[in-house]
């Protein structure tokens, strides 16, 4: 790449930054110059007591993958990887991937163990892992999880043994006011998000354990920063400015504990978001009960959103029009989600991911048409692939993104859905029509517009046009879930087996089909090897589609009258 386009890719990617956020890229990197953590002056005064008088009884984070026993034999499991570092652990991992030595750092393990060990290995951690520069478990947000789970762990579930060990508490106690008070001073400003967000969590939880200074200080600058970012990020439809479903469970889980402190400043501000958030993300989950695979999103990273309150939903259209997600749920058991949303903040798209006008589908309660997930956060081709668009159910044009991703989180120029119209048609089915500008950088300013009409019946009917004022190669995916099987193949249509059944996919318009690998990355470090199904195409102004159907009958399919099975029809 010259370095003209660096440079304008630079420019394109800074242009929407806040000024709050450079404010704060400048100040991390003249830290990280000048600043000399070991010299920094912490002296914790005595313990103040504790807030909580009686057990609230916490739900612990995330799905857990560790077990006490693996754990004392020094084996720790995170992100699908398994790694021997001892009993105590060894604290500084350099040679794993960051976000997997990140996880030992949270200590979310904690939870899979009895009073003793956890005694033991913070103990371990307090001596063996001191405040210093490029300390992994020193950096804010690292400090955030770890920092509520310590709160949780000894002075709630382990509240009568952690307080019966004067000389255990006092250390504890010392340590969370030297990790709080350097988080206090290290608020992540410069990246915003859900980073913050977190920041602001652990300062609030654990400020309102303590009574008195500096607890109180530590919870009134949770709250301020609680009271500029729920508005924010928590959209008025409930869903998260981010747009990832797992980001999405991870705050609602952080609500969830706020309000469970019973504390009146707490409680008052997190419980009608909270509210909003979990019938929200009920309607971003399969029949399976797990969440769609939308953005950066993968499965058994935040809690399942059975164990934060989210409820059942009925079978019914639906539309989150503030976050962009539309689809159904019929009594059938099928599930689709439609993606119409802008890629996030413009000022925070790390987690974004090429997928505007894409959808995920199950059918009879299974994955059938699924979304690429994540498989890592490490800058690399399995990152760079998730996030592209080739690697989810949408129209790619020129073989390029629909935005400029580059490095592991940045992205330059990025499509915005254009002309979004929603409509509730009877018997729980929907038509929804949207375009994006994605493409319109390329040669002939490609436009993608994209129609979609559900039948509750289990039928998707798509309808793609591409207008340029030049030829361009067009590409449509659908990528098959890996316990799909292909069974039968035409020039323009399949049978699909799936663990529930069957379902027919016929496209239509222009173009050619192809059977191509792919890797379906549900959890971080998982990939499986799938078939996903391409239609190929050059034009100008071109009109193309498919329809999917459940069960395994022949149908025929017309791009502007839908579709016909066993004498039934399907329209548009």
């Amino acid at each position: 790449m010259s370095t003209g386009t660096s440079v304008a890719r630079l420019a394109h990617t800074l242009r929407w930054l806040r000024a709050r956020q450079l404010w704060g890229q400048l100040r991390v990197r003249l830290r990280t110059a000048i600043e000399r953590p070991k010299r920094w002056d912490d002296n914790a005064p005595g313990l103040p007591g504790f807030r909580w008088s009686h057990s609230r009884d916490f739900l612990p984070p995330g799905v857990q993958d560790n077990h006490a026993d693996d754990l004392r034999e020094g084996r720790f499991h995170f992100l699908q990887r398994s790694e021997s570092l001892g009993w105590p652990p060894r604290w500084s991992v350099p040679e794993l991937p960051r976000l997997w030595e990140y996880n030992l750092h949270y200590f979310e393990f904690l939870w899979a163990l009895p009073f003793e060990d956890g005694r033991l290995v913070a103990l371990d951690w307090i001596q063996d892992h001191p405040l210093g520069a490029r300390q992994t478990g020193w950096e804010p947000y690292p400090i955030s999880l770890r920092s509520v789970n310590w709160c949780g762990y000894f002075l709630d579930r382990h509240r009568e043994a952690t307080q019966g060990d004067a000389d255990f508490v006092s250390l504890l106690w010392a340590s969370l006011h030297r990790q709080l008070s350097w988080l206090s001073k290290h608020v992540e400003t410069h990246l915003l998000g859900n980073h913050l967000f977190e920041n602001a969590a652990a300062l609030a939880f654990c400020g309102s354990c303590f009574p008195g200074n500096p607890g109180d200080a530590w919870l009134r600058q949770g709250l301020a920063i609680l009271d500029r970012e729920l508005s924010e990020q928590v959209l008025a439809d409930g869903g998260h400015f981010e747009r990832s479903p797992m980001y999405h469970a991870r705050i609602t889980y952080l609500l969830q504990l706020l309000v469970a402190t019973g504390v009146d400043e707490l409680v008052s501000r997190a419980e009608e978001p909270l509210a909003r958030m979990r019938a929200a993300l009920a309607l971003l989950c399969h029949p399976d009960g797990e969440i769609a695979l939308l953005n950066d999103s993968a499965l058994e990273i935040a809690n399942r959103p059975s164990e934060i309150g989210v409820p059942a939903v009925e079978a019914a259209a639906f539309a989150l029009p503030d976050t962009g997600y539309y689809g159904a749920r019929s009594r059938h058991g099928h599930h689709v989600i439609c993606d119409a949303a802008p890629i996030g903040p413009d000022y925070q798209p790390g987690h974004a991911h090429g997928d505007l006008l894409a959808f995920e589908l199950s059918l009879a309660g299974s994955r059938v048409i699924v979304d690429a997930g994540v498989f890592d956060y490490e800058p690399g081709p399995r990152r760079d692939y998730c996030r592209s668009t080739r690697a989810h159910n949408t129209v790619e044009i020129e073989g390029q993104d629909q935005c400029e991703f580059w490095g592991a989180f940045r992205v330059a120029r990025r499509g915005r859905p254009l002309g979004v119209e929603w409509q509730v048609l009877e018997e729980a089915g929907f038509r929804l029509t949207a375009s994006h500008d994605g493409y319109q950088r390329l040669p002939g300013r490609p436009l993608h517009q994209r129609v979609f009409r559900w039948h509750a019946d289990g039928v998707l009917l798509v309808r793609d046009r591409v207008q340029a004022s030049s030829e361009v190669s067009i590409c449509s995916r659908l990528h098959l879930h890996p316990d799909c099987e292909i069974v039968e193949r035409s020039a323009s249509s399949v049978l699909v087996a799936q663990p529930e059944g069957e379902c027919r996919i016929h496209f239509a318009g222009p173009g050619s089909l192809d059977v191509e690998p792919w890797r379906y990355s549900p959890r971080f470090g998982e990939e499986r090897e799938a078939r996903a199904l391409r239609w190929s195409l050059r034009g100008r102004d071109s009109e193309f589609g498919f329809c999917v159907a459940a069960g395994g009958e022949s149908l025929s399919f017309d791009l502007q009258a839908g579709s016909r099975r066993g004498g039934v029809g399907f329209g548009f």
